[in-house]
């Protein structure tokens, strides 16, 4: 049995290092995707059963992207395998292609994930009764799946609700990606689809993505931010908790990096600040935020912590318990931007060591 369940797509990363994408002779391969990192996180550091749900053409790029889920400890008994044709004509696996940035030059995405496996899932195609049944506490998922097609926002709807009928905790995140919404929409469609499905959410992670009528429309500055929260507050009366990092890049390697909150019982919180921040990589570390504040949430309650409670532990949060949310999320997305690739190679001990005060000095 699981903790957590996540939905969304898995690619395969390609990473050029130092390089350009356009110049490069090698890569070096890992495994992610907006949702997924997020169950990742939660396995590799936190500790929490996970699984994913999601789905892969059946050939050897599907097995390799099975295998970098194995080692990361997350369950994949929930994939759906899709048969393939030999050439990825009726299915396929998506591929992104990723540059770090460096200084001036900020990161690159380039995803090649049209016609997906899991692009093509509908509603109906997963037992989502039998996902819940086992009694997982926690369902994510994300404005990254929701968009990667027409039926997978149905799919992402009947997961939602299902996960509510189980008395499972469920949080979304807005993640808005432009490249998915071309020529479908745009950011107006993409709000659409967003508010449709947060209003499904007990936690919106990213909730600054829902400020203003459509994503990107507006830029929140800091001290804006309370007020934009209890905007998005008034579009979703039912959530217990919204999320958000806040972030100012003067350098693709050095960033200003906290978060903050809202719910109705404290309001707003600010969150750790991490000010000048040495960045390697930045992707991911959104997610990585969502993982540590999906960590604290699950298992330290409000004022004293103690185990996790089965069904909405988001419900009487107070201030305290929602502060220590913030600090997990905020600590474990940074360390997430000091490491390569999507994911976490964080532990729960350098989590806590930061949210302390810890430096970097050597430890031997």
């Amino acid at each position: 049995m699981s903790d957590v369940v996540a939905l969304g797509e898995v690619m395969l990363r390609f990473d050029p290092g130092e390089g350009r994408i356009r110049t490069a002779r090698t890569f070096q391969i890992w495994e992610g995707g907006g949702e997924y990192n997020v169950a990742r996180g939660l396995r590799r550091c936190f500790g929490l059963r996970t699984a994913v749900v999601t789905a892969l053409a059946d050939n050897q790029v599907g097995r390799l992207v099975e295998d970098l889920i194995l080692q990361g400890g997350v369950d994949t008994s929930l994939i759906r395998w899709v048969p393939d044709d030999g050439i990825g004509r009726t299915a396929r696996n998506g591929l992104n292609f990723v540059e770090r940035g460096y200084g001036i030059r900020g990161a690159v995405g380039v995803s090649d994930r049209a016609n997906t496996a899991v692009s093509q899932l509908r509603k109906g195609d997963v037992d989502w009764d039998a996902v819940f049944s086992p009694g997982p506490r926690w369902f994510h998922t994300g404005g990254v799946f929701a968009g990667l097609s027409d039926t997978t926002v149905d799919v992402a709807d009947e997961a939602m609700a299902a996960a509510r009928r189980h008395g499972v905790t469920v949080s979304y995140d807005p993640n808005y990606r432009p490249s998915l919404w071309a020529g479908r929409g745009g950011a107006d469609a993409a709000r659409e689809v967003d508010l449709r499905l947060a209003r499904h959410a007990d936690v919106v992670v990213g909730a600054l993505g829902l400020a203003g009528p459509y994503p990107g429309a507006v830029r929140v500055a800091a001290d804006e931010v309370p007020d934009a929260l209890v905007e998005v507050a008034a579009v979703l009366p039912q959530a217990e908790v919204l999320a958000t990092t806040l972030r100012d890049v003067p350098s693709a390697g050095v960033n200003d990096w906290s978060s903050a909150a809202w719910s109705p019982r404290t309001g707003f919180v600010r969150g750790l600040q991490l000010p000048g921040l040495h960045v390697l990589d930045r992707i991911g570390s959104g997610d990585g935020f969502a993982a540590g504040l999906i960590y604290a949430l699950l298992t330290l309650g409000g004022d004293e912590a103690g185990p996790a409670r089965r069904a909405a532990p988001v419900a009487d949060l107070d201030t305290a318990g929602l502060s220590r949310a913030l600090a997990y999320g905020t600590a474990h997305g940074a360390l997430t931007m000091t490491t390569p690739g999507d994911v976490s190679m964080a532990s729960l001990a350098e989590v806590e060591a930061l949210m302390a005060g810890g430096s970097a000095a050597v430890r031997r």
